[in-house]
């Protein structure tokens, strides 16, 4: 076989793609795809509708038999508009933290990963281990969608998966969903020397987004809660906001996008419906008494749904023994693809990989030399567990 690397040295050579969401992935997945058949592992890429990205799924070991998927997403967010001390597709090394976009988030798992799969071509594996590979995960998780669908068409589904998110080599077993929606108060044009003769759109939408924010403080105060989590309760923002064109004109139109971070277990829409109904029964009757034709739209933007894997599950205790340690199980604010892969395949996952989510989507992004090392050693354990 050819000489086996280091998760350092396939660190360097992935943090060197950039593969920001907004461009394509295909230098790395072919990367990766060359890299695996070395080893006589055949790879399967699953394109997104212009071809320019792809997902990735091969398996090493019995391809007849439920598996353990290690999954990660090949995409990183931009370093526009931040102050990096050296090149952020360059990877650097001082001492013993390893810089460079992605290293965290999440190519330091992805190599350790790689690194793993010569001694486990070696093996003689009882249990298949499928890799995963998605891209756009950061924008909303939507490339893994189309892997999904493949994966619904394969016979056999993998019986577990590690999604590799930097959770300092932690074992989580839920992170909350996301639903964001995009809302358009259209009113009506004018002076603003006769401003009461006007709609201002702008008036109007910050009525609603008071609304958003009481419903957001009745939460926190009434729950439901899940103290396993940092932000204890299902939250609600607005991010962007725009509207209106000069200050002497009255503003037509006024758009702004919010989002429901939400515990997995409470449905978001049933807010979505809350916001739209508000609208509906306290804005726009009030807006209709000066004219006719004002609205207020909401549309859907991304959304996913949270992860909730029962702690004494076998995938819970197999992470555990690959871990070397009976740690406290916990749960993580931030999104993944995990709740995707339990949700539409019904495969329970866990969420472990090496680094900190603190230093992920930051200027001198790293991870621990340590980190990767502890990352190796679970997927050495986790090779031999499985071995005949």
């Amino acid at each position: 076989m050819p000489r086996t690397p280091s998760s350092i040295d396939l660190l360097q050579t992935l943090v060197a793609f950039d593969t920001t969401s907004a461009v394509s992935n295909l230098e790395l997945i072919t990367f990766v795809e060359h890299y695996l058949a070395q080893f006589n592992v055949e790879s399967s890429l699953i394109y997104d509708e212009g071809g320019a990205k792809a997902n990735l799924y091969a398996t090493i070991g019995p391809a007849d038999k439920p598996g353990i998927m290690l999954s990660g997403h090949t995409d990183v967010v931009p370093t526009t508009g931040q102050q990096w001390q050296g090149d952020p597709y360059t990877l650097r090394q001082h001492d013993g933290l390893l810089y460079g976009r992605g290293a965290c988030d999440m190519k330091g798992f992805i190599a350790c990963v790689l690194a793993a799969v010569p001694d486990l071509q070696r093996r003689t594996l009882d249990t298949p281990v499928h890799i995963a590979l998605s891209y756009d995960e950061e924008v909303g998780c939507l490339g893994v969608r189309r892997m999904i669908d493949m994966m619904a068409t394969l016979p056999i589904q993998p019986a577990m998966a590690i999604i590799g998110e930097p959770t300092s080599m932690q074992a989580m077993i839920g992170h909350k969903g996301k639903c964001s929606q995009r809302v358009t108060v259209s009113g009506t044009a004018g002076h603003s020397a006769y401003a009461t003769e006007s709609i201002n759109a702008i008036q109007y939408a910050a009525e609603l987004i008071n609304e958003i924010y009481r419903i957001q403080q009745h939460i926190a105060e009434n729950g439901p809660f899940d103290s396993d989590y940092r932000v204890p309760y299902t939250t609600l923002h607005v991010g962007v906001i725009e509207g209106g064109t000069a200050l002497n004109m009255m503003p037509l139109s006024c758009c702004f996008n919010y989002e429901i971070r939400h515990l997995p277990e409470q449905d978001p829409f049933q807010l979505v419906d809350q916001i739209q109904e508000y609208a509906e029964h306290a804005v726009l009757p009030r807006m209709r008494r000066l004219a006719e034709h004002v609205a207020i739209r909401q549309e859907p933007l991304i959304s996913y749904p949270g992860l909730q894997t029962d702690a004494e599950s076998q995938a819970v205790s197999l992470v555990k023994q690959w871990l070397a340690q009976d740690m406290k199980v916990s749960k993580v604010s931030f999104g993944t693809e995990a709740g995707l892969f339990t949700s539409s395949l019904g495969i329970p996952a866990v969420v472990c990989g090496p680094g900190s989510i603190q230093q992920a989507h930051r200027a001198d992004e790293y991870v621990s030399v340590t980190q990767l090392e502890h990352c190796d050693a679970m997927l050495e354990r986790l090779g031999r567990s499985i071995s005949t």
